[in-house]
């Protein structure tokens, strides 16, 4: 697969399936978001969530849920077959910015501590690691990264 130009763009309820079907491409059916997670968090005013597409087709979705001056990133996943073409990236990017935006002055998220992928792009944007939360997750633990603003 080359480069392709894609588009960044905030998440509509039209777009909640698409981020469902990536959710569970990504995380499997046991740890993906469930549609009625996603289309609660685009319909709330103090969500800020994000699609890529690639020719008209949703390629990767991010969210964060934002109180008044903390921000929580709630799900960030590519379609495992747009790996490698800077989406990842360039939509975290766009998170980020649109969550500074919106007044926040720290981030934080959640990760598993073996998605060494994920937790090397959030320390690319300056995040740290902070606590180890055992069994967060239905068959794991979670590493909890911050980052201010």
């Amino acid at each position: 697969m080359g480069k392709e130009a894609f588009n960044l763009r905030e998440m509509t309820s039209d777009d909640v399936d698409a981020a469902v079907a990536i959710d569970k491409k990504c995380f499997g059916k046991r740890d993906a978001w469930r549609r009625k997670y996603f289309l609660a968090a685009v319909m709330n005013i103090n969500s800020a969530y994000l699609v890529a597409e690639v020719e008209g087709k949703v390629v990767a979705c991010a969210g964060a849920k934002i109180r008044n001056e903390e921000a929580e990133i709630e799900t960030f996943a590519v379609d495992p077959d747009y790996h490698g073409l800077g989406i990842g990236t360039q939509l975290f990017s766009k998170l980020i910015d649109t969550i500074k935006e919106r007044g926040a002055a720290f981030v934080y998220l959640e990760v598993r501590p073996g998605n060494t992928p994920a937790i090397k792009l959030y320390e690319h944007f300056g995040f740290r690691a902070l606590v180890n939360i055992e069994n967060y997750y239905s068959n794991g633990d979670a590493l909890v990264m911050m980052r201010d603003l």
